[in-house]
């Protein structure tokens, strides 16, 4: 799969589904290219293959993107209004500067859990505050691509309980 498209996993006809769109930003598609391991092993692929099972056994519908510009990821959350019950988002290096992002995502109705490879308040101390965060129910970080499966994993929950 390359950058910028779309993966949407279908759960059997046997379980109810829900929608949820996990948003990937910039350079996220390098992922497991990294020489020093920064944010695990896992190719961006293996990592879409993964979430996808992982959704697919939960019964949830899954539409997996990633880009590399700001605006594209606005146009998802925008157009994930009408179409999902909940949005995971790892906005990478647009976490600590990105307004537009963070007033996307005040404007979707459902639930958003903001997702990191890595510890990012064990990094530099620009990534210690983010935007994302005002607007999420929860923030996982520094479990690598566990911690996309376990995302995944919360979002239902969260879903499910409706609260």
């Amino acid at each position: 799969m390359t950058p910028e498209t779309a993966s949407m996993t279908t759960p059997s006809a046997t379980t109810t589904s829900s929608t949820v769109w996990f948003l990937n930003g910039p350079n996220a598609n390098l992922y497991g290219l990294d020489a020093n391991k920064t944010y695990g092993s896992d190719s961006f692929p293996v990592l879409q293959q993964r979430c996808e099972s992982k959704a697919a056994s939960l019964g949830i519908q899954l539409h997996f993107v990633q880009s590399n510009h700001e605006g594209q990821l606005v146009d998802w959350i925008q157009e994930a209004r009408g179409a999902a019950q909940g949005v995971i988002i790892n906005a990478a290096g647009l976490t600590y500067s990105s307004v537009p992002i963070l007033d996307a995502l005040l404007s979707f109705p459902g639930r958003i859990i903001e997702v990191h490879m890595s510890n990012i308040w064990r990094r530099e101390a620009f990534r210690h505050h983010s935007y994302i965060s005002k607007a999420a129910d929860g923030v996982i970080a520094g479990l690598g691509g566990d911690g996309y499966e376990l995302a995944i994993e919360a979002m239902s929950r969260l879903i499910n309980r409706g609260t």
